[in-house]
């Protein structure tokens, strides 16, 4: 097995914006594990947030490359457990490692990785599409350009965001909602909980700082709407601190480490009562079409990435007014083709 590396730069389509960052242009890495005529793909993105890098990706699996080369991949779970230790201050690079493992894994075993998990599709839900934050009219060309029966708006600003809202709902029927990306206080994320509702809301992300445990417990007890946690849900272990603080959570892959434990956080999400969403980081093709692989076992979806990008490297799943169709291929259906 043979390890390769892709760096890209995603031009996107208009300037992304939420409450912490703003950016043009998103960095990412993408993995490749080869094994003969078998190709695995798998990818992380680089996020200042997190301080996470390219640079900072390649070296982590530059240092252990010949462990992960030497590896027979006999069990993608197994494969994960070997390369959590030397990958655990990193778990984006061990997301895109874990996910070219799954995808080159079931490329041999000549399926889909879904038929393998024994998923049935046809139920997924729909993904929403993301709008930036940023001036209402320019928000509503965004709507307009991509007609869409579910919305996610990305808010921010305490003093516009009810205003926003109204503004946009003017212009759609669409299912709404909402992620203020910890940019809310308690008094905010409480009152406009009533207001959203009234708006077409379906429920609100992460309106809190990731830290402020007793205040997600009062919103969680007066919400008008469901509060799904976002950045207060990141690794394995906090899906139960989630629990009697959230009504859900929003498992992303690059964040917890990959396929291989969002699989026991859905799970574990199951087991105490809690709704479950994946979300991506603005991914390319390779990303999104692993993420796909989960629908099945989901009750929302925010998988959107790849269509918010002009430059996408990569082929794979795509999405009808929301649906996904998944690539005529095994593995997880993706296949480069460009290398920038």
């Amino acid at each position: 097995m043979q390890l390769f590396f892709h760096q890209v730069d995603l031009r996107l389509n208009h300037t992304f914006t939420i409450a912490h960052d703003s950016r043009d242009v998103q960095p990412t890495l993408i993995v490749e594990l080869r094994d003969g005529a078998y190709r695995g793909f798998g990818e992380a993105t680089a996020t200042r947030y997190y301080g996470i890098t390219i640079e900072g990706m390649v070296a982590a699996l530059e240092a252990i490359r010949d462990r992960i080369e030497a590896h027979k991949l006999l069990d993608p779970e197994r494969f994960w457990g070997d390369m959590y230790t030397h990958l655990v201050y990193n778990p984006f690079a061990l997301c895109a490692l874990d996910q070219a493992a799954w995808d080159l894994w079931a490329k041999r075993q000549g399926q889909p990785l879904y038929k393998i998990w024994n998923l049935d599709p046809t139920s997924s839900p729909l993904t929403d599409y993301t709008i930036g934050l940023d001036l209402p009219e320019k928000m509503v060309e965004k709507m307009q350009e991509r007609p869409w029966p579910l919305y996610k708006i990305k808010l921010g600003r305490p003093e516009e965001d009810i205003s926003l809202v109204q503004t946009l709902r003017q212009h759609t029927d669409a299912v709404f909602r909402v992620d203020a990306n910890c940019g809310w206080s308690l008094g905010d994320a409480i009152s406009k909980s009533k207001l959203l509702r009234g708006l077409g809301v379906e429920f609100i992300e992460q309106p809190l700082p990731a830290d402020d445990w007793e205040g997600a417990k009062q919103v969680y007890q007066a919400s008008a709407l469901p509060i799904i946690a976002d950045e207060s849900c990141i690794v394995e272990a906090d899906v139960d601190r989630c629990a009697g603080y959230f009504h859900g959570v929003n498992i992303k892959l690059t964040k917890c480490g990959g396929i291989t434990p969002a699989r026991r956080m859905i799970a574990r999400a199951r087991a105490l009562g809690l709704q479950v969403m994946v979300g991506c980081m603005t991914e390319s093709s390779v990303g999104i079409s692993a993420i796909a692989q989960l629908l099945p076992l989901l009750d929302y979806a925010d998988l959107d990435g790849a269509m918010l990008i002009a430059n996408d490297p990569a082929i794979g799943v795509t999405f009808d007014y929301g649906k996904v169709v998944y690539a005529n291929e095994n593995g997880t259906g993706v296949r480069l083709v460009t290398r920038e």
